[in-house]
């Protein structure tokens, strides 16, 4: 009797601990279980982005790695700028059984609006490892200008 008693307390005891490992079993053997669905490959991609300003341009720098400049539209409409695309899967799914997938895939859209200072007639972009650049020229009325002012 005095032996029972003791494992219902030992029990008692660690009863928390083994309700914790349940529910931790129950989220990986839920995760892992799901990862060959189609929403766990087609997840949300945000390309990142940089902003930067010279004298004469505002710069935007974009990582869009994996894609071509064919998979990208980039357009003005008033002084919204608007850089859109799709990043498509690369991996094949059937006969793998996937325990990390941490690459982002899908449609993308980033909208910067522009300052007035922009002459959105004279925009250009590049292409080039993955960075897409583009480079906002500044009006000429914009740019600061400098005048060295005599004494007298």
């Amino acid at each position: 009797m005095l032996l029972e008693r003791r494992r219902r307390e030992f029990d008692d005891l660690f009863r928390p601990f083994r309700d914790i490992q349940r529910t931790i079993d129950r989220i990986f053997d839920e995760t892992f279980r799901n990862l060959g669905r189609e929403e766990f490959f087609e997840t949300a991609f945000v390309p990142a982005m940089d902003v930067y300003e010279t004298d004469n341009s505002i710069n935007l720098e974009i990582e869009l790695p994996g894609l071509d400049k064919n998979d990208i539209k980039v357009k003005v409409e008033g002084n919204v700028l608007t850089v859109s695309g799709e990043k498509k899967a690369e991996h094949e799914k059937k006969d793998r059984n996937y325990r990390v997938v941490e690459r982002s895939y899908g449609k993308f859209e980033r909208s910067i609006m522009l300052p007035d200072t922009v002459d959105t007639n004279k925009i250009k972009a590049k292409f080039e490892k993955g960075i897409l650049k583009i480079e906002l020229p500044k009006k000429e009325e914009a740019k600061e200008k400098v005048v060295d002012v005599e004494i007298e």
